[in-house]
This record gives C-alpha cells, sequence and structure tokens, in this order.
C-alpha cells in the first residue's frame, strides 16, 4: 500500500500524533484517491470529528459513533485539527 506525502501545515497533524483522549477535526486525507475514497465511506470525511482512543502502532478511534483500527502509516496519512479532549 502507498501513500502521498503530507506536507506540514500550521495548527494541523497526523491523527497518529493526536493525543490519547483528544478530539480532533478532518482537514486533509492524503492517501491514494481509492484509499481516501475508502476513508471517506468509513466516515473520514472532511471536517468529521475523530476522537483518538488509544494506539502506536495500530491507532483506535471513534468517528461517527464507530470505532476503528488504522495502521499507524494510514492514521500518518489523514491530517487533524486538535480541537480539545473528552471530558
Amino acid at each position: 500500500m502507498s501513500f502521498l506525502p503530507l506536507t506540514e501545515k500550521p495548527g494541523l497533524l497526523p491523527l497518529c500524533q493526536l493525543t490519547q483522549g483528544c478530539v480532533g477535526m478532518v482537514r486533509e486525507l492524503g492517501g491514494t484517491q481509492s484509499m481516501n475514497l475508502r476513508l471517506r465511506e468509513l466516515g473520514f470525511s472532511e471536517s468529521a470529528r475523530v476522537t483518538k482512543i488509544s494506539g502506536r502502532s495500530t491507532v483506535i478511534c471513534d468517528v461517527c459513533g464507530t470505532r476503528l483500527a488504522l495502521s499507524h502509516d494510514l492514521a500518518r496519512t489523514i491530517l487533524v485539527q486538535p480541537v480539545g479532549a473528552l471530558g
């Protein structure tokens, strides 16, 4: 599986770097066209809220009320804007 490189953008970070328990808004998908389509089908559309539950090599997150496990490489292609923590 190959992924397109993401450029650094101020205020955004890859989902894999989001702190456990924090919420982020999806702002950009950096995978291949087919991978981005599949991510959108799973709920990772731009402006979706995602909560990182745990993970390093496998990232467990909640998006659209569903818990999903993503590989670290895939989570690295999802740029999010941190918006806060669960509370």
